[in-house]
């Protein structure tokens, strides 16, 4: 028997919209775009949700954990994407920050049916990646009640990880089986239950803080620049570049030359340029101060 999902918000009929397939592109557009404004204002009410997670989230990696999404579908999806962007922005190592999707990778691009069904599955997956108590572990599901991602944080948490569950309906069970819940209640979607929508929205925005913040944290960043960035392309070493000229005060030239001699490494070129110092040195420095380029020259 199929569960009963009509008292979820976001499965919510607007009336309103009842004729929305005879109205205009225009006007369509415009709707979107209104109800679209709705979405940054329930973020800000779950601002002290938010900020408990992400501090908590902090907390263990800075013991040397790991950062986990788990979902199904549009979120699982989403948080795939979070992950491997963290990878090119803050140069994080494999599988530091990572996804895992119901149906695994295939389920990026195909749906895989019944996955989204399976809290064993969602088990299975968490202990796969043999989830420990330095870990921390995001479930996301719009709904709330999605048995992949239940099983998942049921298992993260039993194993001693951190828990947050990121939905879009209040008291949800994802709220109820987590340590930090955040409640993000955009309220119905423009076609009914599409979450890819404004829930969908409301979740890159809420994973967008949860990974930048933590990586500023973690000293990632150099004010706002994002000095651990890996110069992979001729663009990103371009950047890489103008944050050496930034940072150290030097012309173009000297911020390249420095950047190739440290093998691209923005903040062992900065120190490098900064104190005057040897590769050798600058790498010791950097060391000892766990990677934070401000505390590393002196700043902090």
């Amino acid at each position: 028997m199929a569960p009963d999902i009509t008292s979820l918000t976001t499965e919510t009929v607007d009336e309103s919209l009842a004729d929305l397939d005879t109205r205009p592109v225009g006007e369509l557009a415009a709707l979107m775009n209104q109800r679209d404004q709705e979405v940054p204002r329930a973020v800000e009410a779950a601002l002290p949700q938010i900020t408990a997670a992400i501090e908590a989230v902090v907390e263990r990696m800075a013991r040397g954990g790991r950062l986990v999404y788990v979902g199904a579908g549009t979120p699982g999806r989403l948080g795939v994407l979070d992950a491997s962007e963290c990878v090119p922005t803050f140069n994080t190592p494999p599988g530091l920050v990572t996804g895992l999707i119901a149906g695994g990778p295939t389920a990026l691009t195909t749906a895989v049916e019944g996955a989204e069904d399976s809290a064993e599955l969602g088990r299975e997956d968490v202990a796969g990646l043999g989830v420990g108590p330095d870990d921390a572990v995001v479930g996301i599901a719009s709904s709330g009640r999605t048995p992949y991602v239940l099983g998942a944080v049921e298992a993260a948490r039993a194993a001693g990880a951190l828990t947050v569950g990121l939905s879009n309906n209040a008291g949800s069970a994802l709220s109820a089986a987590v340590d930090r819940p955040i409640e993000v209640v955009v309220g119905p979607e423009l076609v009914t239950g599409s979450t890819r929508l404004k829930s969908g929205t409301s979740q890159k925005l809420v994973l967008n803080m949860i990974s930048t913040i933590t990586m500023v944290r973690l000293g990632k960043t150099y004010g706002n620049l994002m000095v651990d960035v890996r110069a992979s392309n001729e663009k990103l070493v371009a950047r890489a570049t103008g944050i050496v000229q930034r940072i150290a005060d030097v012309d173009a030239g000297t911020a390249a030359a420095a950047l190739t001699e440290s093998d691209l490494s923005v903040k062992d070129a900065v120190v490098r340029l900064r104190l005057g110092v040897s590769a050798e040195e600058a790498r010791t420095r950097l060391d000892a101060a766990g990677g934070r380029l401000r505390e590393a020259l002196g700043e902090a």
